[in-house]
């Protein structure tokens, strides 16, 4: 890898520098006069060098996008992109070894590492506990429910479960800091009740996009900005002293992390904030989701590289699913079966989920279980009793194994994870279950479940796939979908073992190979269903057409795409 360079920043960045007169956006016009934003707030007093936003204006953005707040994500991009680049390429080529036949192996120079004995800074009082935690969009609705809901914490999402459209990302970073103003409110569309912040909300952690999503609309020295450097940055720059104030902190969930060294960019990054914003050391803390196959072989690693910042590690179930098949897309033997067949409870799920909770044992830190995306349907009380004893039954699996917690994604799921919590896990966390009977090896990590790949597999694997797409083209980021609630990770894994089954013409358990032909078949006769299922009017109203050319496009290509909205992106910005 390219060592860790930065780029050398611009001394003397203030709002009294004029803008380049090439510039256009909110900070720059064509003759070089500044249009401001809308001025709602006296801080907002001028341009910043080098910055343009062409997002669309909207109600109280000028109170997320200030001059200060702008002049601080302009530092993060020219102190750390150049870095984030070198990292994305190291991605690359490390997936080129995997497509060499190279597999992902525990790294031999960092084994000191994991034989040494250490632990990681204290964990805050108020994190002790985190037996339920519920995820969600940053909607305002979705927030103030989410925070009232019971659960111990709530992760605000702006990855997964977010369409990044400019006006999705910038209304929940106003959501955010009205949280910390003490000024949350909404009206409840559906009884008509002004819903304000409980007295004793659950604690608020915030996930910014992965370091491979740009963001189209903050554009510095002619660069558009990272997505993860944009989310956090303007999370940390508003929210870190009105939490700290509040008897909180900032709390973060980094996403998709690869490997120990982009927990290395993430601490420098923490670091820097702390610096900027005047905060203690250790201030700012993390959990990381483990949801890609080099990242389980790097559970330490990654751990130690954040040791001053850590706040635990999560089991991200579907996108480490979704890992698997990426890293073996030219390896025929890691086919999967039907994505309903790939439980926790076996091959190489298992045995991450194992390791994880040892290693985070054995550091000091939190081990936190994986999501149940169920959402209850009361109009079959048949399909919700079955559903909800299955779901009983991952999370007794989840607090035996050892978790100190469990995600869920509705708020009705809380009270069942609630209770099978307090019944086998009746401290605040098993941190002293040490798992020493668990031995992991690199052939554990990578055993595949057994099972068969159906028909009717390939055909939900379609149907999740494009309904998903469309509805992230339409701006939505977290679908129900067949009872259950859909984000970009399971779509992911629909698309990709539509990819590697077309890629390897897969045998189906009715004798059929899996080929362009019969994808053709099953989008047209899917999209028929969906219509048939919504009806003309909203069907012809959405994006049906181009997420089928999309999907259908990414599913016979050459490549296995990284992501999927890499590709839809550009279709939203």
């Amino acid at each position: 890898m390219k060592p860790m360079t930065t780029r050398m920043r611009p001394a003397g960045i203030d709002a009294s520098h004029p803008c380049d007169t090439k510039q256009t956006g909110w900070n720059a016009s064509p003759t070089g006069a500044s249009r401001e934003l809308p001025m709602t707030i006296a801080e907002n007093a001028g341009p910043v060098r080098g910055v343009v936003v062409t997002g669309p204006e909207g109600p109280r953005y000028a109170e997320v996008l200030t001059t200060p707040a702008l002049r601080f994500l302009a530092d993060l991009h020219r102190q750390f992109d150049v870095q984030r680049l070198d990292l994305l390429s190291e991605r690359f080529a490390r997936q080129a070894r995997f497509d060499r036949g190279e597999l992902p192996d525990f790294r031999p120079e960092t084994i000191h590492i994991r034989e040494a004995d250490w632990v990681v800074a204290e964990m805050p009082a108020e994190i002790t506990d985190r037996r339920v935690e519920l995820a969600g969009p940053v909607d305002r609705l979705t927030l103030l429910h989410g925070l009232n809901s019971g659960a111990r914490t709530f992760m605000a999402d702006f990855e997964d479960g977010l369409a990044p459209t400019f006006a999705n990302l910038m209304d929940g970073q106003v959501n955010l800091l009205d949280r910390w103003l003490g000024t949350l409110s909404a009206t409840d569309p559906a009884s008509g009740a002004t819903l304000t912040l409980s007295d004793h909300p659950a604690v608020l952690m915030m996930r910014p996009r992965g370091l491979h999503l740009p963001e189209a609309h903050i554009v510095v020295d002619g660069e558009e900005m990272s997505g993860a450097l944009v989310d956090f940055g303007l999370a940390v720059f508003h929210a870190a002293a009105r939490s700290v104030a509040a008897g909180s902190r900032p709390y973060f969930y980094l996403p998709k992390l690869e490997s120990h060294l982009e927990a290395r960019w993430w601490n420098q990054v923490f670091v820097f904030a702390e610096d900027a914003l005047s905060l203690p050391p250790g201030t700012i803390r993390a959990t990381v989701h483990i949801e890609t196959l080099p990242a389980a072989f790097e559970m330490d690693e990654i751990i130690h590289e954040l040791r001053d910042h850590m706040a635990g590690l999560n089991c991200g179930r579907w996108d480490y699913i979704f890992s698997l098949l990426k890293t073996f897309r030219s390896t025929p033997a890691y086919l999967l079966p039907d994505r309903s067949q790939v439980d926790m409870g076996d091959a190489f799920l298992k045995a991450y989920s194992e390791l994880l909770i040892k290693t985070c044992h054995r550091r000091g830190t939190f081990a936190i279980g994986g999501m149940s995306a169920f959402i209850p349907d009361g109009a079959d009380p048949v399909l919700k009793d079955r559903a909800l004893a299955e779901i009983r039954a991952d999370k007794e699996r989840e607090a035996r194994a050892g978790h100190d917690g469990t995600w869920v994604v509705h708020p009705a799921l809380i009270p069942v994870a609630r209770e099978v919590f307090d019944r086998l896990m009746p401290g605040p966390n098993q941190l002293g279950v040490s798992r020493a009977d668990v031995t992991v090896t690199q052939d554990d990590l990578l055993e595949v479940h057994d099972g068969i790949r159906t028909p009717g597999g390939f055909r939900d694997n379609v149907r999740t796939a494009v309904t998903y797409l469309e509805a992230w083209l339409s701006g939505r980021g977290a679908v129900p979908i067949d009872n259950l609630v859909e984000d970009a990770s399971l779509a992911e894994i629909s698309r990709a073992q539509v990819w590697q089954q077309i890629r390897f013409r897969a045998s189906l358990a009715d004798g059929r190979r899996a080929t362009t032909q019969f994808l053709d078949q099953c989008l047209k006769e899917e999209m028929e269903q969906v219509r048939e299922e919504i009806g003309d009017e909203a069907f012809n109203a959405g994006r049906f057409p181009e997420a089928v050319e999309l999907f259908r496009s990414l599913s016979i290509a050459e490549t296995l795409e990284p992501f999927m909205t890499l590709a839809a992106y550009r279709m939203i910005v």
